[in-house]
Formats: structure tokens, sequence, C-alpha cells
């Protein structure tokens, strides 16, 4: 057993390293430095410069000192010189720029991504807005500021170089640095041979800090194993040797970018220093964004036993929706910082998803309106499963609240799935949420009943009524409520004790016989509807009495006005609109 968990543990290892080699596969196997070094940020990019822009990167502090730092990390000290506010030439120029390189790969320690990039340099450095600070080397005689001036050309656009006052006191601060170089006690051959243009002692170094920095991150993440799974169970409240194993790697990486930074500042040079800072910066961001999805995981893990403990299954839905998309805007966020560390403007890339977030979301109306819908629902917790529920002109069991469409189960035993967008906006009864069930009939005795038999009918449901253990007493009552076209209208109304609608049914049918006995014992019965047709001779009308009306009438007229009437007298041959 021990054999086969050293064995899952190597494989591990194993895949991890080949992850890790994987992801700096593409600074292994270019053709040459120059694209390396556009890869790690220290090469003028072309696509930066704009119209009128000078052609070797000067335009911008961070152009100068990158494109300086490339072609000497190449071995191009002529056009390293270009760099230079120098008026030396030639050999002259090329050896200033090599002790340059000395003085800037012995003590300057800066990271050039955060360079200025701007033309008009860093105007609030308090310098003047022709020069620009890039950082300080500790030598025997003090601080060397390491200033760039800015050069305007003739007919063309200013550029910046390495100043003339920096450049003065060079020659002096590289003497101190040449004992110190690095290659001078490393064996010739390595320094000579190169493969892809780089030497070949800087290979076994960076072979040797990859191994080291995962055999550290190992040992670290082994020892911290104790600790870091009470911390775990402590968040979680439970013992789950699954949730320690997925966040394992994450830190072992999170722990070999520290170790590759560590490296970054104990480089020999100024390019391996910048080298091993963007490894190791995008090693950490790798690792930071693992390990942060990881723990949103098994916390929505955690919380979703939480809520199945707790028969909330509806919120699950949502809360693993919330999961993936917070997953989703790490993997978001982690992505933008590495394109930021490689010089990638941000600025275009969320205007781009901008559009495109617009474009998608018109496209998607429909989906993304359920989508709300049923965080909607799921939030406001109208209905969950298994409640029974009349869900506009549909009446059924809830099945599933999904994110896109709910389905609910018919009486027919048929599937409906209802889109939560229209479900948002329909009115839900739930019968299941109801504290009490509601009995209500209205009872027709037949008109034959007599006063007294109503009497005992009334006086007979309400004794039941009191005495029954299933009817909430503060609302039981029967009323006598009106004549109807066929019988003697009665309503029994109450509230019933029913834990569902089954108990409640059969609770309804006892009730409903027991009146049914009370009417019978009263002498009535129940109505019928009917209806009752007189026949009867036909009588002429009454002439004696009709011209006393007429009479009467004349004699309302005479005196201009009818009751309930107003008259008013007749305008010259205008008819009287109350004539009769």
């Amino acid at each position: 057993m021990n054999k086969t968990k050293n064995g899952a543990g190597m494989k591990r290892v194993q895949i991890f390293s080949s992850a890790f080699l994987f992801l700096l596969s593409p600074l292994l196997v270019q053709p040459a430095v120059a694209q390396l070094s556009k890869i790690i940020g220290l090469q003028p990019d072309v696509s930066e410069q704009k119209t009128g822009d000078d052609l070797l990167g000067r335009s911008t502090p961070y152009g100068t000192v990158k494109g300086f730092v490339s072609s000497v990390e190449e071995n191009d000290y002529v056009k390293a010189s270009q760099y230079l506010h120098t008026r030396k030439k030639g050999e002259e120029a090329e050896k200033l720029a090599q002790q340059l390189q000395a003085v800037l790969d012995w003590g300057l320690k800066v990271d050039l991504a955060k360079l200025n990039r701007k033309p008009e340099g860093d105007l609030a450095d308090g310098l003047e807005f022709t020069q620009d600070r890039i950082g300080a080397v500790d030598t025997s005689s003090g601080k060397l500021d390491i200033l760039l001036d800015r050069v305007d050309q003739d007919g063309q656009s200013a550029i910046w170089l390495f100043s003339a006052e920096t450049l003065a006191l060079v020659p002096g601060a590289a003497e101190e640095t040449s004992s110190l170089h690095l290659e001078k006690y490393i064996p010739q051959p390595l320094v000579q041979i190169k493969l892809l243009s780089i030497p070949l002692y800087r290979w076994i170094i960076f072979i040797l800090a990859v191994l080291i920095s995962i055999a550290f991150g190992s040992a670290v993440t082994l020892a911290l194993a104790p600790l870091l799974r009470r911390a775990l169970r402590r968040v979680t409240g439970e013992e789950d040797k699954r949730a320690f194993d997925s966040i394992k790697a994450p830190i072992r990486v999170v722990l070999i970018s520290g170790v590759i930074l560590l490296f970054s500042n104990l480089s020999a040079t100024l390019y391996m220093r910048q080298f091993w800072r963007s490894v190791g910066g995008t090693v950490a961001v790798i690792g930071l964004a693992w390990l942060l999805i990881m723990l949103i995981g098994i916390m929505s893990k955690q919380h979703a036993r939480h809520l199945l403990s707790r028969q909330m299954q509806g919120k699950i839905a949502m809360w693993a929706l919330f999961s993936r998309l917070s997953k989703a805007a790490v993997a978001i966020a982690a992505a933008l910082l590495l394109l930021h560390s490689a010089g990638a403007n941000l600025t275009a890339i969320l205007t781009g998803l901008g559009v495109g977030g617009i474009a998608i979301a018109l496209g998607a109306q429909k989906t993304l309106e359920n989508l709300f819908g049923g965080m909607m629902i799921i939030s406001d917790e109208p209905m969950r499963v298994g409640d029974f529920c009349r869900l506009g002109d549909q009446l059924g069991t809830v099945e599933d609240i999904g994110l896109r469409s709910t389905r609910i189960r018919t009486p027919s035993r048929t599937v409906v799935a209802i889109p939560n967008g229209q479900l948002a906006l329909m009115n839900i009864e739930n019968y299941s949420v109801r504290d009490k069930f509601w009995f209500r009939h209205m009872i027709g005795l037949r008109y034959e009943t007599s006063a007294d038999q109503l009497r005992y009918v009334l006086a007979e449901v309400r004794k039941m009524l009191s005495e029954h253990s299933k009817v909430y007493q503060d609302d039981a009552r029967i009323r006598f409520v009106g004549l109807g076209s066929s019988s003697l209208d009665l309503e029994i109304f109450a509230y019933i004790k029913a834990a569902d609608m089954v108990e409640f049914l059969s609770i309804q049918e006892d009730l409903l016989l027991r009146t049914m006995n009370v009417v019978t014992k009263s002498g009535t019965c129940i109505a019928y509807p009917s209806r009752t047709t007189y026949v009867a001779r036909d009588e002429s009308l009454d002439s004696k009495k009709a011209e006393e009306a007429e009479i009467q009438v004349r004699e309302w007229r005479e005196k201009n006005k009818l009751p309930d009437h107003d008259f008013y007298t007749e305008p010259a041959n205008q008819p009287n609109p109350h004539k009769l």
C-alpha cells in the first residue's frame, strides 16, 4: 500500500514537472534570443510603435532600456551603442556599452516592465522634463544614478538615450565590477558553447533552478501538510482528504514561484533577473489563481451539502452557478494580469471584450432572460422542488428548478417545462405552503322547508362544527345567506387542520356526510335545480283605471310639472322635450 501511495505521489510530481516545463517551453524553443527577449518583454515590439516613432524603440524610457538590454544580451554592441548619449564612435562606443552592461548587471535591480512608457517620461520624478531616472547602482564612491536624456533629432521626434552624465561615471564603476564578473569563474567551454545563442552555463543554471524550485516546493508542501489539513478541516468542519489533495498542487506551484523570484534577485545579469522575474510572476499568478479556484470549489461543495441538509435543494443550482462564475472571474483576472505583464494593451482588450459582450448579450437575450429569471425564482423561493403549485394555467408538482426552465408534473402525469423568463412574470399559487385548508360549500334546501326546519339544520351543523377536532373554531360558521332561484341557500365556512391534500379530502368527506345526515333528520332535503310554471287566464285591460291615470297626468301637465321632473316654460315655436 505504501509503495502504491509513493508511486502515486511520484507520478503527481512528474506530471507537475512536465506541466511546469511545458509552461516554460515557449521560452526554450525559440530559434533565437531575439524571440526569447520579445516573449519576456525585453525586445522592442514594433506593434507598440506609432507613426513617427524611432525604429529602435527609443521614443520612451521603457523602449530605450529594453532595447539596450536586448542588444547587449545578443552581443550586438554596435546596436547597443546607439542607445548611448555620447560622442564616442566605433570601438570606443562599443566598449562603453560593454562597461554600462557590466554596471547594470552588477547592481541595477529594476522591473523593466514597470518603466515609463510615455514619450514625455515621468514628469513627477523631480527631474527636468528632459531627464528620467531608471534606478541606482551602489558603488564604493556612492550611488550611481542611471539617468536617461531626452534628445531632439533634426526633423524627427525626440528620443531617449542613456545620459552623458551617467556614462561619464560608468568606466570607473565598471572597474569595480570586473573582479565580480560571474563568467570569469565559469569554465570557458560552458561560456563559449551556445545553444540557441544562449551560453551553455545558463541552460545548466536554468535546469538546476527548475529542479531546485520543484524540490523545494514539494518539500515545504509536505512539511506544511499537517497544518494545512487542520486549517482546511476548521474551515469545512469535516475531514475531507480529497479536498486537501486538491489544493496541494497549487500550493506547491505558489511555493515554486517564490523560489523562482528568489533566483531573480540572485541572478548575475540584469537580463536574467528580468527573465526570472517574468517567469516567477507568471508562475505565481497561475498558482494563486489555481489555488483560489480550488478553494472556491471546496467551499461550494461544502455549502451545497449544507443546503441539502436543510432541504433547500432549489438553491443548490444557483450556488453552483455562482461558483462557476467566480471561477471564471478568477481565470479571467489571471489572464488579464498575464497579458498586462507581457505588455499587452489591456484597454483595447477590455474594449473588445465589452463590444463582444454586448453582441453576445443581444444574441442570447432569451437565454439570459431565462437565466436571470431562474436566479430570481431560486433566490425568492416562491416554490421548492416537491411543492404542488398552480403556475399560470398549469397545475402540478414541481420536479426541478433549473437555470433555464422549471419542470412540473401535472395530475395527468405529463411533464411541462416552463421557461424561467416567463415563469418570473406568472402568478404562482403554492398549495404546499398553506397552513390550513379552506372548507367552503353552498347547500341549497327546498323551498318547502319550514323556518323551524331551517333553524334545526343551522343549529345542528354549528354543533357538529364546534365538536369536530379537525376544525378551527375561530372561523367556523354556517349561515342562511340567500333565497336562490330554486333553493334556500346556506353557506358553510371553516378552516381544516390537515397536513396535506389527501388528509383534507378525507376530513371534507366526513363533514359533508355529517351535514347530509343533519338535513335528513330535519325532514327536508337538498334542493334540485327547478323552475315552476303557473297557468292562468288572460285578463283584459281595465279601461276605467286607464282613464283615471290619463286624467291625473293631464293635471300634472297643466301645472307644468310631473313628479320627479322639472318642467320649464316653452319658448315660442319651440317644442317641449318633456312633452308627453
